[in-house]
């Protein structure tokens, strides 16, 4: 494995700490007194999700992460497995623990990218945005306009997001995966 030293850094590299793999996310130079600097990252672990901030002095060195993306297609849950399909119509099994809160975004035929490190899927990776079916939603009460003109839904996967009054039981929407939220009536 590669070896990247402190000023090759990059936002997007791939590292290992302690064993794990990061992706660093962003990178801030600081300097301290008398010519010293230090790097502020941003990284994320990418098998439990958990994002943390390092510093990084200049004798730093770091394992660069071999990460390799699969494409999978998601099929179904059950159980504690979720089970997609990879470009050789083999089955692959994740555990549903790994994928904590992107489980509300999948639905049967959903794109994703396997992240695999040291041979061994380590989490997935959801598109930006996903098509998903309102089939669940209050009627919409205009009124207080204090508030934001918004209500609560559940989708098809049983996920619930706030979406605009306007939305109704079986529209379909488009909903950003990072943030949550609605982005608009497709």
């Amino acid at each position: 494995m590669a070896k990247l030293k402190y000023q090759q850094l990059q936002k997007g590299d791939y590292i290992v700490l302690d064993n794990y793999p990061y992706q660093i996310l962003d990178l801030k130079l600081m300097f301290k007194g008398r010519g010293h600097s230090v790097l502020q990252a941003k990284i994320k672990n990418l098998e439990t999700s958990a994002i943390v901030e390092k510093t990084f002095h200049p004798s730093d060195e770091f394992e660069e992460a071999e990460i390799e993306k699969i494409d999978l297609t998601f099929l179904f849950a059950k159980k504690d497995k979720a089970i997609f399909l990879d470009p050789t119509k083999r089955r692959v099994e994740i555990p549903l623990e790994k994928l904590e809160d992107r489980l509300g975004f999948l639905k049967k035929g959903t794109e994703v990218k396997a992240l695999k490190f040291k041979e061994k899927i380590i989490n997935i990776e959801l598109p930006i945005k996903v098509v998903l079916k309102v089939v669940s939603a209050p009627p919409g009460v205009k009124g207080d306009s204090a508030q934001s003109a918004t209500k609560a839904v559940t989708l098809e996967t049983g996920l619930e997001i706030q979406v605009p009054l306007f939305v109704k039981e079986g529209d379909l929407i488009e909903v950003n995966t990072e943030t949550k939220e609605y982005i608009r009536r497709v």
